[in-house]
């Protein structure tokens, strides 16, 4: 079973913040589904058919610097292994718009894809990153990204959700070489 997790805070107080974009992502792709929603102690889930398999969608209650505990329960739950595992994590590397699917990779500063390496012992696992840009110059990074997106970003970020949705339907159908090849553009969309 593929396990896609979207990393983000739970709770109304950070429903709109930066770093939810996992969960944005994953609610837009369930959404077609109109699946329910069930919970474990440290995740949320629902599973969907998509592309002639069953997918488990997985949103961690434990905040993001703990998401390796989620992740690792909901692997085992699902009896998956980190090679059928894709997290959707947003990126301050990435300027804003922008995607980028990898095949595994470092945590590149994000405590939650540091978590999760942690938790899991190794960073072979497939994500989906999510350009957020960078804080302006003098914003503490904290502040950044637990900061909603301001009124002039949001049809990027709309946008961007969208098309992390078309590659997560790419990935599921026609392999993660494929969405990379067709979504790792360089340009973003600002």
């Amino acid at each position: 079973m593929r396990v896609v997790v979207g990393l983000g805070n739970p709770g109304a107080r950070y429903a709109a913040t930066r770093h939810n974009l996992g969960f944005l992502v994953v609610d837009a792709f369930a959404d077609a589904f109109h699946p329910d929603w069930s919970s474990e102690a440290s995740y949320g889930y629902a599973v969907v058919p998509s592309e002639g398999q069953e997918v488990a969608l997985i949103k961690p209650t434990t905040f993001m610097n703990l998401s390796g505990v989620a992740v690792k329960e909901a692997l085992s739950r699902f009896e998956a292994t980190p090679e059928d595992l894709l997290v959707l994590v947003d990126d301050t590397q990435l300027s804003l718009g922008r995607i980028r699917i990898r095949r595994q990779g470092s945590d590149g500063g994000h405590n939650g894809l540091l978590s999760i390496i942690e938790a899991l012992g190794t960073p072979a696992f497939s994500r989906l990153r999510l350009g957020i840009g960078a804080p302006p110059e003098g914003e503490a990074l904290i502040d950044f990204v637990l900061g909603e997106f301001e009124p002039h970003e949001r049809e990027a970020v709309a946008e961007m959700v969208g098309r992390a949705t078309d590659a997560l339907y790419v990935i599921l159908r026609e392999g993660l070489e494929k969405a990379m090849n067709q979504f790792n553009k360089s340009e973003s969309i600002t």
